[in-house]
């Protein structure tokens, strides 16, 4: 059973998508992307978050993660404590940094790399 903000990716086509109205059955022909958390890449991927005026600024990887052609993070996330998804979508040009505009008290990250797959901070 699919729970709402979980991740899935399409073996054949590549397709990620991302439940938004969850149902009492799996989702077809994808397999879910588990949230990694620990790092043991040269390059960073756990998303660091940073709280700044008027809300937060997330980082990927405490060294800053390479943004090339071949890889680089495809989007940055941040899920408050009610559940709202706020997303930046990056090009390899972009800097892995993402900054999200709320008065959420609880949040957690999570990004995409494009070769190692969905992260999510501690």
């Amino acid at each position: 059973m699919a729970k709402r903000n979980e991740v899935y990716k399409c073996a054949e086509c590549g397709n990620i998508v991302e439940v938004i109205v969850p149902t009492d059955k799996d989702v077809c022909g994808f397999k879910q992307l588990k949230e990694n958390t620990t790092d043991a890449a040269t390059e960073k991927h756990v998303p660091v978050v940073e709280k700044i005026e008027g809300g937060y600024r997330v980082t990927v990887g405490e060294v800053e993660h390479p943004m090339t052609e071949a890889h680089y993070i495809q989007f940055i996330e941040l899920i408050t404590d009610n559940n709202e998804v706020l997303r930046k979508y990056l090009t390899p040009s972009d800097k892995p940094v993402a900054e999200f505009k709320t008065d959420a008290k609880n949040v957690y990250a999570r990004e995409y790399c494009n070769l190692h797959g969905l992260w999510r901070s501690k």
